[in-house]
C-alpha cells in the first residue's frame, strides 16, 4: 500500500511557560499542508527492511520514526515482517511536521494492512509515544493544540488558500530553538477572532519561536517580507524553523522574488 504523508503550519505559536520538567507548555494552530512525502508498506517474507531516496535522512535507519513505528507497533499488536519505502521531499529540521507525520501514517497504514481493530483514540495514544506532533496526524484537520503539543479537537475551518512554503537550506535545531525561546505567557486567539478576519491575523497570530530564528539567521526575516511584497495576507515561519511561509487569497505576485532559495506553491487542507 501507498500513502501520502502531508506536512503541517503552525498558525500562531505561543509558549507560555517552561515546565519542571523540561518541556514546554505551548499554543498554537496545526494546519494541514498539500506538501507530501511517499510511504510504501508491504508485507515481507524475508524479514523487516527500511529504505528510503529523495531528500538524505539526518540520522540512521534505525532512529527513522517509520522505523520506530513499526517496532512500536509491533511491541503492542501482533504484526509481521514488512517492507517499509520512503520518498522524502518535505525537509527535516524545517518545521513542517515531516518526520512526525511518516511516523503516523506509518502507524495507521499497518493498521489497516493487518486489519488491526482498534480506533482513532487508541491509535493516538500510540502516535503520542512517538513525538509530540505525531497525534495530530491521525485527524489530520486544522485544530488548536495546547499543553506540550496535544490535539484539542478545537476545529479551525478555513478555505484551502494558497500557501508558498520557503524552506532556505539549513535546519534549525529544535532543541536548540526550545533552549533559547522565550515563553511570551500569552495565548494564542479564540478561534472565533480568526474566522473571516484574514486580514487581522498579522496582528492576532505570532511564532513566539520567531526572536530567536530571526536573530541566527536573519534571512528568515527578509524571506517574510518578501511573501508580503508578494501580496500575502499572512506569513510566519512554521513551529521552530527554519520554513517560512505566505497565506494567499489569490495566487502570489512575482514569484521571481524567491529566486535562490527552495519554494513551493501549494495549498492548504481546509475543513471547509
Amino acid at each position: 500500500m501507498i500513502v501520502f504523508p502531508n506536512a503541517k503550519i503552525n498558525l500562531g505559536l505561543r509558549i507560555i511557560e517552561k515546565r519542571q520538567d523540561g518541556y514546554h507548555n505551548l499554543e498554537s494552530y496545526m494546519v494541514p499542508v498539500a506538501f507530501y512525502d511517499v510511504l510504501e508498506i508491504v508485507p515481507s517474507e524475508n524479514g523487516f527492511s527500511f529504505s528510503s531516496s529523495g531528500i538524505k535522512l539526518d540520522t540512521s535507519s534505525r532512529h527513522n520514526l517509520c522505523v520506530q513505528a513499526y517496532d512500536l507497533m509491533k511491541r503492542n499488536y501482533p504484526i509481521k515482517p514488512v517492507k517499509i519505502y520512503l520518498h522524502k521531499l518535505i525537509p527535516a529540521g524545517s518545521g513542517l511536521g515531516g518526520g512526525s507525520s511518516n511516523a503516523t501514517f506509518t502507524l495507521s497504514l499497518l493498521r489497516r494492512i493487518f486489519d488491526l481493530k482498534f480506533c482513532n483514540n487508541e491509535l493516538e495514544d500510540l502516535a503520542i509515544m512517538l513525538g509530540s506532533d505525531c497525534p495530530f496526524f491521525v485527524i489530520n484537520k486544522p485544530q488548536e493544540i495546547n499543553n506540550i503539543g496535544i490535539t484539542t479537537r478545537n476545529f479551525l475551518p478555513l478555505p484551502d488558500f494558497n500557501i508558498v512554503i520557503v524552506t532556505p537550506g539549513f535546519n534549525i535545531s529544535t532543541a536548540e530553538a526550545y533552549r533559547h525561546v522565550k515563553p511570551s505567557g500569552k495565548s494564542i486567539p479564540n478561534s472565533k477572532d480568526l474566522i473571516g478576519n484574514y486580514d487581522k491575523w498579522p496582528d492576532l497570530l505570532f511564532n513566539d519561536f520567531e526572536d530567536y530564528a530571526f536573530g541566527l539567521f536573519p534571512i528568515l526575516a527578509d524571506i517574510k517580507s518578501k511573501l508580503y511584497e508578494m501580496g500575502a495576507f499572512y506569513a510566519s515561519m512554521s513551529g521552530s524553523g527554519s520554513a517560512i511561509y505566505g497565506l494567499f487569497k489569490q495566487g502570489p505576485a512575482n514569484m521571481d522574488m524567491l529566486s535562490g532559495f527552495n519554494h513551493r506553491l501549494t495549498k492548504i487542507i481546509g475543513s471547509v
